[in-house]
């Protein structure tokens, strides 16, 4: 019998520049990769303003999809790389993860199929389908997505290596621009979609992308679908 893993994803933001020991950290301790989103914000421990403007802080949000097995290695490898016990130094979390593609060159299988299947039933409630994939390759997903049932995407723009993806210019490492689509989707289109995102966007092949469900717990923003869910 083929031994089952399960996967998370953990979140960790930390300030701009300190991505790349994140992602230095959690392949040391096993994981495959990580991708890297740019953003802004203010914690506890940062100025809110200076001289009554508002103070801005740059940040990375490291996105690193790991085996539940393990876990506990890359999250703590995380917490010292960076340390994220030390105040202000950033924060970590891990969300759960149902359905992963695009790990085909792993040598156990895909998260079984019942685990799907709870998350795709006929019941009301919606899931969120993340995809990772190449720069450009966006629209690919957009498309398909579209084409299964979802009524579009939201495509941001980061940075990040993968397990196929270890180029360097001059000892220097390259880190690939990525493009990641936020599709929300009603529980029941769920497979159909990620059918359909895998099969366009040849997630199946090594080197083209991942993609992962996230389990919804509420939603606002999307009356028209509110609206049929209630019906």
């Amino acid at each position: 019998m083929t031994e089952k893993h399960d996967h998370k994803l953990i979140i960790t933001i930390v300030k701009r520049g300190k991505s790349k020991k994140v992602t230095k950290a959690s392949k040391k301790a096993g994981a495959e990769g990580g991708t890297i989103l740019l953003g802004q914000g203010v914690g506890i421990h940062e100025k809110g303003k200076t001289f009554g403007l508002d103070q801005i802080y740059e940040k990375d949000v490291v996105l690193t999809l790991v085996p539940d097995h393990i876990l506990p290695q890359v999250m703590e490898a995380i917490t010292e790389a960076v340390k994220l016990n030390t105040k202000g130094k950033g924060i970590g979390c891990i969300l759960d993860i149902k359905k992963t593609i695009g790990i085909n060159h792993l040598d156990y299988e895909e998260i079984e199929k019942e685990d799907l299947d709870e998350m795709t039933d006929n019941t009301k409630g919606f899931n969120l389908i993340l995809t990772i994939v190449n720069k450009g390759d966006s629209g690919k997903v957009v498309d398909n997505s579209i084409e299964a049932g979802a009524e579009g995407g939201t495509v941001l723009s980061g940075r990040g290596s993968g397990i196929h993806e270890k180029a360097k210019i001059m000892s220097l490492n390259i880190e690939p621009e990525k493009d990641i689509v936020l599709t929300l989707i009603k529980r029941d289109k769920t497979r159909h979609v990620l059918e359909k995102i895998e099969k366009g966007s040849r997630l199946n092949e090594p080197g083209k992308g991942i993609c992962f469900v996230l389990p919804v717990e509420e939603t606002v923003g999307i009356h028209h679908l509110l609206q049929d869910e209630q019906k």
